[in-house]
């Protein structure tokens, strides 16, 4: 087998102590054809300097802007692609590798090269035999869902299998994917980036795996996850933004937002969801949004704060 090189990307805002344990991993890594960069997002608890002293092989390049996970990982992405990489892998800072993980991946990666996007088995940090993701689906109703969430893993995900997308917390890219079909749509700023990234690789062709072999643990979301309304917000906006983009038959975009006019009043109406007053707002807030183009960083307005 051959040796390909290999990008790893990790954003860092704040997180000090998670880069590092991700930058300890990547170094234990039996995949020695690898150059990483750190893209230190505003940071002011002394990470820029713990990575220059710890690890100083590492490229770090200091963001001049905040642009969301997609413009973000835009800025690593291009400085991969002009040191020549082969592929580029974006890790979120909270994710902990198997020494096998990157080997395993480009090595089922370069047994076909229709190939195109890659993603290892994720499980849960705080429990560590439990699935997070194998890779996702995107259901009739233009959801995204991870394939064996909070499944323990009895070995039911085997061998590698073909996916409709990879989780953004550890996905592998070659080289030729975004020279065809482009980076991460900064306007998504922050949710479903990922999951759009991917349709847009099948439509032109490139095939979408998740490989069991390549094991990483994410410390993000727990089985007992929360999403904030922020996250409700990106996600009904950007979900939105997909249909459009992909130009999703009339019936899929009628079902849908009847799907989230029938959540909106349910949040509004009924007594038992009267905690969801801000979560309600974010999902008003990102219809209103989609239709009015603003997309990137979400609007600050008093009627939803």
């Amino acid at each position: 087998m051959s040796y390909p090189l290999v990008g790893a990307i990790i954003l860092n805002t704040n997180r000090k102590e998670d880069t590092l344990a991700c930058l300890s991993s990547l170094q234990k890594c039996n995949y020695s054809n690898l150059i990483i960069w750190v893209l230190d997002n505003f940071s002011t608890d002394g990470s820029v300097e713990a990575i220059y002293e710890q690890f100083p092989q590492t490229k770090i390049i200091q963001l001049t802007e905040n642009k969301g996970y997609a413009g973000n990982n835009n800025a690593g992405i291009s400085a991969a692609l002009e040191a020549g990489v082969d592929w580029i892998f974006i890790l979120n800072e909270d994710t902990i590798l198997d020494p096998d993980a990157i080997s395993s991946l480009v090595r089922f990666g370069m047994s076909n090269n229709q190939i195109g996007i890659l993603g290892p088995i994720v499980y849960h940090f705080d429990e560590p035999n439990v699935i997070q993701s194998a890779g996702g689906k995107i259901n009739q109703e233009w959801q995204a869902v991870h394939i064996g969430q909070n499944e323990e893993d009895r070995e039911q995900f085997s061998y590698p299998i073909p996916v409709d997308w990879i989780s953004g917390c550890s996905i592998m890219v070659r080289r030729d994917v975004i020279e065809q079909v482009g980076g991460i749509d900064e306007r998504y700023f922050y949710y479903w980036e990922e999951t759009e990234w991917c349709i847009r690789a099948r439509k032109a062709g490139w095939q979408i795996w998740m490989v069991p072999d390549a094991k990483i643990w994410h410390k993000g979301v727990q089985r007992n996850y929360q999403p904030s309304p922020n996250i409700t917000y990106y996600a009904v906006r950007n979900r939105l933004l997909t249909l459009a983009k992909h130009q999703a038959p009339f019936r899929d975009r009628l079902r849908v937002n009847f799907s989230l006019l029938k959540t909106l009043f349910a949040w509004t109406i009924l007594p038992r969801w009267k905690n969801k007053k801000s979560h309600r707002n974010a999902l008003l807030q990102g219809m209103i949004d989609f239709y009015l183009n603003h997309l990137g960083i979400r609007r600050k307005i008093k009627l939803f704060e």
